[in-house]
């Protein structure tokens, strides 16, 4: 009888009474199924693992490249940091103490009258602290023609303090300079100095 026969004759209800070839044909396909499945499963979960490691290597070499770009340039960060505190320290340095701001005050009037104006207002607001400087305002009004309010606001911009103005309006008068015939025109405006705290902290 052939092998082809035998397995035709095969009873599935009894396969103790099967032939030999028959059986080892049937171990050696099983045995392979169940080499396979457990090969397959065991390389499919360490690619999982091995593709989460990847990515973990990834996370670390751009963390890495980040941290070593940020100590190549620790040097010249910490040269920018050290010049900003110096250009800090200066600008602090242009804030007048209390005892100053009266000379200041003097200044920016003496800069107006300097440049031809004549004063309408010339007055000083209470301060307003701010976080390591007061803000003093100073309402000003003016009368004189465009080359003199130049002159004006140009002269403050060069005194050795900080003085910025604001809310500058600008309108025209009646009158004219007598010398010359030239329109005048009143300019109000507001001053603002700055007042160091460290001082006082």
């Amino acid at each position: 009888m052939s092998f082809v026969d035998d397995i035709n004759n095969l009873d599935p209800n009894n396969p103790g009474v099967w032939p030999m070839p028959v059986k080892a044909v049937l171990f050696v396909i099983v045995f392979a199924v169940i080499v396979y499945a457990g090969w397959h499963f065991d390389i499919t979960e360490q690619r999982v693992m091995l593709f989460g490691l990847e990515q973990k290597e990834q996370e670390q070499i751009e963390i890495l490249d980040v941290r070593q770009k940020k100590a190549a340039n620790l040097n010249a960060l910490k040269e920018q940091m050290k010049e900003m505190q110096q250009n800090f320290g200066d600008m602090v340095r242009q804030l007048p103490n209390k005892t100053e701001v009266a000379g200041l005050l003097i200044d920016i009037s003496q800069t107006g009258l300097g440049a031809g104006l004549e004063f309408k207002l010339f007055e000083p607001k209470g301060e307003a602290p701010r976080e390591f400087y007061a803000e003093l305002p100073i309402n000003i009004s003016v009368v004189g023609d465009y080359h003199q309010f130049g002159e004006f606001v140009s002269g403050i911009a060069a005194l050795p303090r900080i003085v910025t103005t604001h809310d500058i309006s600008i309108t025209p008068m009646d009158k004219t300079q007598p010398a010359d015939g030239t329109p005048l025109l009143q300019m109000t405006a507001i001053a603002k100095t700055y007042r160091a705290l460290e001082e006082e902290n």
